[in-house]
């Protein structure tokens, strides 16, 4: 490499500078200062003069049902997210890709729930579900003459309500990366495959499906991130109950950390859960690059 080159190259470098620093303040600091917090006894009893206790923390971690349940719910809510989100944001997608009077206007009225926050989306839902007098869900069942179901109160099917109202919520996002997605797909293709006899259903299959792989791994990939660390809709509807139904990784932490003052054992729930999400996202990448390669 001679001196002009170099020069150049060193220049280019520096602009990365200020995002490797703001990498480094917020994210590598922060991740080995929660790791050396797990192998200490740091409490709200003792902020000082901290001792080192190895991997006791982690081991009360994997002895506590608290740490079970909230990995159990959060894969489960995480799985039922990815599915779901990713399949009826994809049938969405083909439906209002064609042209009809009212799809702009149907684009918006599906997109439009992804625009609030999580809050705001839990009160309403709240509200709606709700057994008392206002619950309007509830007062519909009861006009038909069925019985009042307890949606955010019963641990049977607390979670699956809760799933059902981020459903309501992000499928529209997903639905619009995919429209995105559709659009860039050359109209010639699905020519060709007219003239060779492909029916509607074949040409989703050889066609369209095989061309939406980018859009594809960026909703399974965020769903499944976003459904691993999901607190704020939980917060705002359940507060992880009835009981621990539905309590998840992030509500656990927030759990030991803040409300029982245990703030190496929260630190040792960030490590964990920092271990499982990095897991679960490289063997999601593989097996989506796996498919990618296969569908070529």
């Amino acid at each position: 490499m001679n001196k002009r080159t170099w020069k150049r190259e060193l220049n280019y470098s520096l602009f990365i500078v200020p995002a490797l620093l703001f990498y480094v303040l917020f994210t590598v600091y922060p991740f080995l200062s929660m790791f050396y917090y797990s192998v200490t006894d740091y409490t709200v009893r003792k902020i000082s003069d901290l001792s080192f206790v190895g991997l006791d923390n982690y081991k009360h971690l994997f002895s506590s049902n608290l740490l079970r349940t909230g990995l159990k719910n959060s894969i489960l809510y995480a799985l039922l997210m990815t599915v779901f989100q990713t399949a009826l944001g994809l049938v969405l997608a083909v439906f209002l890709d064609r042209k009809f009077a009212t799809r702009n206007l149907l684009r918006s009225v599906f997109f439009m729930p992804a625009v609030f926050s999580p809050l705001i989306v839990g009160f309403l839902w709240g509200y709606l579900m709700s057994t008392s007098d206002y619950g309007l869900i509830n007062q519909g069942l009861t006009a038909l003459g069925l019985s009042k179901i307890n949606f955010l109160g019963d641990k049977d099917i607390a979670l699956y309500s809760i799933v059902f109202t981020q459903l309501w919520q992000w499928t529209g996002w997903a639905m619009v990366i995919f429209l995105a997605n559709l659009q860039s797909i050359p109209k010639d293709l699905y020519e060709a495959a007219d003239i060779d006899g492909a029916s509607r259903w074949k040409q989703f299959w050889r066609v369209t499906l095989p061309l939406m792989q980018p859009s594809v791994n960026v909703v399974t990939v965020t769903a499944m991130i976003g459904g691993l660390k999901v607190f704020d809709i939980i917060l705002a509807l359940t507060d992880g109950g009835p009981g621990n139904a539905t309590q998840t990784i992030m509500t656990a932490y927030i759990k030991t950390s803040f409300n029982e003052g245990f703030y190496n054992r929260g630190a040792a729930f960030g490590v964990v859960f920092f271990g499982i999400v990095m897991v679960i996202t490289l063997v999601m990448m593989r097996y989506l690059s796996k498919w990618g390669e296969k569908i070529r």
